[in-house]
C-alpha cells in the first residue's frame, strides 16, 4: 500500500531484491534462489484475519495520536466526513455493494461507502466505518458516524457537516457515545429550530439560540426507535459569510459564538485533503481485490499507511516550526518511497542518517501561502469521446466564446 497499490507480483519482486533479510535463515534464501511467483504471497494475504488487521490499524492510530503534543484546549477535536469508494467490479463485489442506478440501469462499478475520523492536530486517521450505499442493505452517514463515535474517546468534539446536523445523530453520539457535536445545518434545518429557539445573543454578526430540541414528526417516523422522551439541549449560530451564504452551526457544547465559528472553520482546512490523500495520493480507487474481506484488509492497510506518512510529515514539521498540514503529503509520501522503502539492509547508524536526511528533505516541502484569487473560478468540462459530440460542443467547448462572438487573431 505504501506504493500505492502495485501487483502482487511487483510485491514479491521487491521484497525478494531489496528486503531478503526479513525471510528466515535458509539455503534458498543464502544462494538467493527464491522464487517470486505471488501465489503464496496471495494465500497468506487471503489467510490474514481481518480481526488482525483492525487491531493493527488501530494500534498504530492511537500510538500517532499519543504522541501528539498536548493542546490546550479542553477537547480533543475529531473532524468526520464520509466518502464513497467504487470497486472492481466483480460478481462477489457488486452483490455486497451494488452499482447506482438510474433510467437506463443499473452501472458497472460496486459502490462502497465509508466515513472516517481524523484527530485534528495530528491529522491521524481512526479505523474507518464500511457499508453499501446502494442496495436493500445499504448503510447511511448517520449509522456510520454513530458507530464510529464509540470507538472516539469520550468527551470528544466532533465537527462534521451538515448531512450529519439531524436530531438522530446529535442525540444518540451525545447521549450514547457521550461526544460533543458541532455540525453545520441546513437553512430548511435551521428556520424551524429557531422558530422554537431563545435568542440568547446578536454580537459581531452572529446570532446565538439555545434550544431544548425535540425530534419532529418526520424525525420520528423515519426513526422509530427513538425514545419518547427524546430531546437534547443544543446551542445554534447562524453567521453571514463574506460571499453573502448562511453559515448554520448547532453545538451540543455551549461555546462563545467567535469561537463555535473558529472551531468548525479548521474543519475546511483538514477534511477535505485528507479525504483526497487517502483516495488519490495512496491511490485507493484502483483497488484490484476481489473479495469484500481482501478489499476491508486493503483499506485497512491503507490507513495504516497514510497514518505513517503522517507521523513522517509531523515530524517535518516540527523541523520547521510549522503545523504539520502546511507540509505537503504527498510529497512527504514521495520522499518516504524514494529514501527509504529501497534502502535495504543497512546497519542502525546508517538507517538513523538515512532517516534524518529524509525528514530534513520533507521539511522543505511546505506549501505556499497564495494570496487571495483575483480572477473568478471557470470549469472546463471533458472532451467528449464521441466524434459527434466533438463536432456539436467545438464551438461552446473549445472555444468558450459568448455567443455571436468570433475569435481574433
Amino acid at each position: 500500500r505504501f506504493a500505492g497499490g502495485i501487483s502482487l507480483s511487483h510485491v514479491v519482486r521487491e521484497v525478494v531484491g531489496h528486503h531478503a533479510h526479513l525471510f528466515p535463515d535458509n539455503k534458498r534464501v543464502r544462494e538467493g534462489k527464491l522464487s517470486v511467483n505471488p501465489s503464496g504471497y496471495s494465500k497468506s494475504r487471503q489467510a490474514l484475519s481481518i480481526k488482525a488487521t483492525e487491531a493493527y490499524c488501530d494500534r498504530v492510530a492511537e500510538a500517532i495520536i499519543a504522541r501528539q503534543p498536548k493542546r490546550v484546549q479542553e477537547f480533543p477535536i475529531y473532524v468526520v466526513d464520509g466518502t464513497t469508494i467504487a470497486l472492481s467490479p466483480t460478481c462477489d463485489l457488486t452483490e455486497v455493494y451494488p452499482p447506482a442506478t438510474n433510467q437506463h440501469g443499473q452501472s458497472v462499478w460496486p459502490i462502497m461507502m465509508i466515513t472516517v475520523a481524523h484527530e485534528l492536530y495530528s491529522g491521524a486517521a481512526l479505523r474507518p466505518e464500511f457499508g453499501a450505499k446502494y442496495g436493500k442493505d445499504n448503510t447511511s452517514e448517520a449509522e456510520q458516524i454513530e458507530s464510529l463515535a464509540k470507538r472516539i474517546p469520550a468527551n470528544s468534539i466532533l465537527l462534521a457537516d451538515s448531512g450529519y446536523g439531524i436530531f438522530r445523530v446529535v442525540y444518540r453520539c451525545h447521549q450514547e457515545s457521550k461526544q460533543h457535536l458541532l455540525c453545520r445545518l441546513t437553512n430548511s434545518r435551521f428556520k424551524p429550530m429557531k422558530k422554537n429557539a431563545e435568542l440568547i445573543s446578536d454580537e459581531n454578526g452572529i446570532e446565538h439560540y439555545r434550544l431544548h430540541w425535540k425530534p419532529s414528526v418526520k424525525d420520528r417516523s423515519a426513526n422509530p426507535d427513538l425514545p419518547e422522551d427524546a430531546s437534547v439541549t443544543v446551542e445554534i449560530y447562524r453567521k453571514i459569510l463574506d460571499d453573502g451564504e448562511p453559515l448554520n452551526l448547532v453545538s451540543t457544547l455551549p461555546l462563545d459564538p467567535a469561537e463555535a465559528v473558529k472551531i468548525y472553520n479548521l474543519r475546511y482546512t483538514a477534511v477535505e485533503h485528507d479525504i483526497r490523500d487517502i483516495k488519490t495520493t495512496l491511490n485507493l480507487e484502483r483497488m484490484s481485490a476481489q473479495s469484500d474481506e481482501m478489499v476491508r484488509k486493503e483499506i485497512l492497510c491503507s490507513m495504516v499507511a497514510y497514518n505513517l506518512i503522517v507521523q513522517f510529515r509531523r515530524e517535518a514539521a516540527d523541523r520547521t516550526n510549522v503545523l504539520p498540514r502546511r507540509i505537503s503529503f504527498k510529497r512527504c509520501y514521495e520522499t518516504v518511497q524514494c529514501y527509504l522503502l529501497n534502502f535495504g539492509t543497512r546497519p542502525l547508524e546508517e538507517w538513523t542518517k538515512r532517516y534524518e536526511q529524509a525528514v530534513t528533505l520533507a521539511s522543505k516541502d511546505k506549501h505556499p501561502i497564495r494570496e487571495r484569487r483575483s480572477f473568478p473560478r471557470r470549469a472546463h468540462p471533458k472532451r467528449p469521446k464521441s466524434a459527434k459530440l466533438k463536432k456539436r460542443s467545438k464551438s461552446n467547448t473549445e472555444l468558450d466564446l459568448p455567443p455571436n462572438e468570433t475569435p481574433s487573431g
